[in-house]
């Protein structure tokens, strides 16, 4: 039986195309929705599609519903997906409203609104940060008062580390209420001091088929206030040792306590120096930061034809046991401007280029990207190991000794 999937921004942001083409790989009939004109899709998102709809706006719920109800009047539907934060709570309507499965809307709410997912985590006694909602300055000093200094304050709603402060005292939290005056609702928490770690699986009718930990260093809200840092995720190859077995433990916990149905997440956790897992967030979705590239070197598969098949078949086919510890490391450019330089990579290259398996760098004449809007920065270099010290001292030469510069 051929399954017909509804895909919600097929082409966008880029790895969608990965997954959209996955969709078709697997033999699935893709009907593709979004706001970009079809002649901006990459040629082989336009392949994969047996048609598309562009509309004026993916965020007005209601009227997407009413597109896809007029446009694919008579035609079956079996699915209807989106990988892309903002849009999932949009697809939970036009699940309702077709009567399709996958996260509802109240689901995916609390995979959305980090207040409500602490709320519902908090109910079934997993541990979180201390948390509060402020939606005014007021309620923001009312909370700080109760959860006391180190704390962290982020957007409701927000993806990744974007509009997310680390205060430790009243003189920063009163800077950061300025610079966040335009969110409207804010989560202010308690700081959690440990290594930050993600928890990421590939689930089918609510069976986990697949699950990865991966190691930020350093933290991400480091990574993103620093711009000299060159941030690396270890894809790890084990994750049944004990100091990383608890937070294989607590994400199990979460999937369920949330009711994930099909398809991938991505949550991350602290380990505390006590040894204690914390909860920090979790997605209904894929992870940035080429996280799914780099899960896919740990085994030498394709997580995303795997996420298709999961979603269309309720199953994985591939052999999933990881071989490697993998390591990416960003690169960020020194200087303004544009590339004009790139020091190091031959003799990295000369030393270590057997285990480098993917280099994608910005040329020389290229326009340096702002860090702050692009998680891979200026480039991207993969290395795996099946020794993890070998990795994350691989990864760490990389990130010390390969330089761009921008001028």
């Amino acid at each position: 039986m051929t399954v017909s999937v509804l895909m919600l921004s097929p082409g966008f942001p880029s790895d969608m195309s990965y997954f959209t083409a996955a969709l078709a790989e697997v033999g699935a009939r893709v009907y593709g929705i979004g706001d970009q004109p079809h002649g901006a899709l990459t040629p082989e998102v336009r392949a994969a599609l047996t048609d598309y709809r562009q509309v004026r706006s993916l965020w007005d719920a209601d009227a997407v519903v009413e597109e896809v109800r007029t446009w694919l009047e008579g035609k079956p539907l079996d699915r209807a997906e989106c990988l892309w934060e903002p849009g999932m709570e949009v697809v939970a309507e036009i699940r309702e409203a077709f009567g399709l499965p996958g996260l509802n809307v109240e689901q995916s709410r609390a995979f959305r609104d980090k207040e409500t997912m602490k709320e519902v985590l908090d109910a079934a006694g997993i541990r979180t940060p201390r948390h509060a909602r402020a939606q005014t300055e007021q309620d923001c000093r009312d909370a700080a008062e109760r959860i006391g200094f180190p704390l962290i304050i982020k957007p409701i709603a927000g993806a990744g580390s974007a509009d997310t402060y680390h205060l430790r005292d009243e003189s920063e939290f009163d800077k950061a209420l300025n610079l966040i005056r335009h969110v409207p609702e804010v989560s202010v928490e308690e700081y959690i001091d440990g290594e930050e770690f993600t928890f990421d699986t590939l689930c089918a009718n609510g069976e986990i088929l697949f699950h990865n930990v991966s190691w930020y260093r350093p933290k991400p809200l480091i990574m993103r206030q620093n711009a000299w840092v060159s941030p690396i995720s270890i894809t790890l190859k084990d994750t049944s040792v004990a100091d990383i077995q608890i937070g294989v433990d607590l994400g199990r916990a979460v999937i369920e306590t949330l009711g994930f149905e099909s398809g991938i997440t991505h949550m991350e956790w602290f380990r505390t120096p006590q040894g204690e897992a914390v909860f920090g967030e979790i997605g209904g979705r894929a992870p940035g930061g080429r996280l799914v590239h780099a899960m896919n070197y740990s085994a030498d598969i394709d997580l995303f034809k795997g996420w298709a098949e999961a979603v269309c078949y309720a199953r994985l086919s591939q052999d999933v046991e990881k071989r490697f510890n993998v390591g990416v490391v960003f690169k960020r450019a020194e200087g303004v401007g544009r590339i004009t330089r790139i020091e190091g990579l031959e003799s990295i290259m000369a030393h270590h280029g057997e285990h480098i398996v993917h280099i994608d760098l910005l040329e020389i004449g290229q326009p340096r990207r702002d860090y702050r809007q692009v998680a891979e920065g200026d480039g991207w270099v993969v290395v795996r190991h099946p020794d993890l010290q070998t990795t994350i001292d691989l990864a760490d030469h990389i990130a010390t000794h390969l330089r761009l510069y921008a001028g």
